[in-house]
């Protein structure tokens, strides 16, 4: 096992590196793509849905850290794909990558890294690693992988310390897609794989910002017609599709500078009353749209076990009901920024972070966390349905 040191020692037979921005690594053995990675080391707690995790748009320029020690023995396949090989620059685990031992594989998960570009860094202690980003906040750092073990530790270092971080920086132009797309699929069934939906059903224009595929499965799950369109799509774009109601997806990213573009066409909708529904990304753009401010997490949210509870009015009999939810943000909301007329529905129980909102006089909500992670919890399905119900 590997602990973050102020040493560039190499410890031998060590073929993979993460280099921070302060010139302390963590060596391990390297597994995946060659090369070299830079991004923001976070870490996720989830124990399944690694694929998922690893093809979420929303983790663009991002080194993911599993809580979890296995990681990789239950394959990878062609159905669990979030985006078009999007996502986590890489990922570091703490258990080198066995054969995969799952009747749904289709490839070794070291060699679907390799086929995606992605590097991994096995052996760490990641517990350690962890405990140091909730002391210190997500760092910049490289992730490399040499089978020679030959690095440029200098070079890596400053590589590391010349990234910008996500603060301030638009990454949606790298995830979003480049023109229309009739979205088909549908729920998933052993199988079976991805059903479509059938007969006349209203029709919602899913704003691309870096969705996850299971976004667009779910909305037509509850009953809708869904096209995506990329993140830079105008109003009189969306418009001319004739939507019943406008989807705002997950993305990566500092939410005010994708508001640059994003914000005027979201109040536009909202003017003409167009239902809109939001979840991470699109939930903060939202927020920007209506007043409120958006700002940077110390260490971010991001797991598939995190509470969130209903508050406000309007919940019913379900008043205080907690959800277990999948999350993955790195900025939120400001609970506190919120204008008049716009009411906080859901709140983190780990930290009080503002996790929903609901615009008053408007058919206009979002939430912070994912509710269509799978595997994971399915107790927000329920939001889809909410919104579908919505359209009339």
């Amino acid at each position: 096992m590997a602990r973050p040191a102020p040493s560039h020692a190499q410890p031998q037979g060590a073929t993979g590196v993460v280099v921070f921005a302060d010139g302390s690594c963590i060596w391990g053995k390297g597994f995946g793509a060659t090369g070299s990675a830079v991004g923001e080391i976070c870490f996720n707690t989830a124990m399944t849905g690694y694929q998922e995790v690893m093809t979420d748009p929303s983790y663009d320029s991002q080194i993911v850290t599993f809580t979890f020690p296995h990681i990789g023995n239950t394959g990878a396949n062609e159905e669990d794909h979030e985006s078009r090989g999007l996502g986590a620059v890489g990922c570091i685990v703490r258990q080198e990558v066995t054969q995969h031992s799952n009747f749904r594989a289709q490839h070794e998960f070291a060699d679907w890294m390799v086929a995606h570009g992605k590097i991994g860094l096995s052996g760490v202690d990641t517990r350690a690693l962890t405990r140091r980003i909730r002391i210190h906040g997500a760092p910049n750092a490289v992730i490399a992988h040499d089978p020679k073990g030959q690095f440029d530790i200098a070079a890596l270092q400053a590589q590391a310390a010349e990234w910008s971080g996500l603060e301030g920086l638009d990454l949606v132009p790298r995830v979003t897609r480049e023109g229309h797309e009739d979205w088909t699929g549908g729920h998933w069934q052993l199988g079976h794989g991805y059903g479509a939906g059938q007969g006349e059903r209203p029709h919602v224009v899913a704003l691309d910002y870096g969705a996850k595929d299971n976004t667009f499965r779910y909305l037509v799950r509850a009953g809708a017609k869904v096209t995506v369109v990329p993140a830079r799509s105008t109003l009189e774009d969306i418009l001319a599709l004739k939507p019943d109601g406008v989807f705002l997806s997950n993305g990566p990213g500092d939410p005010a500078a994708t508001g640059e573009y994003a914000v005027p066409v979201i109040r536009a909708l909202l003017e003409r009353d167009v239902p809109l529904f939001g979840i991470c990304l699109g939930h903060q753009l939202l927020g920007l749209a209506v007043g409120a401010k958006t700002a940077k997490m110390f260490q971010g949210h991001r797991g598939a076990n995190h509470p969130v509870q209903r508050v406000g009015e309007g919940w019913g009999d379900s008043a205080g009901l907690v959800e277990i939810t999948s999350m993955n943000h790195g900025f939120a909301v400001d609970g506190d920024s919120l204008p008049a007329g716009v009411e906080q529905t859901h709140v983190s129980l780990f930290d009080g972070t503002n996790c929903g909102i609901a615009i008053t006089g408007k058919r206009a909500f979002g939430v912070q966390y994912h509710p269509e992670a799978s595997p994971g919890p399915q107790d927000s399905f329920y939001l889809f349905e909410k919104f579908v119900g919505m359209l009339g």
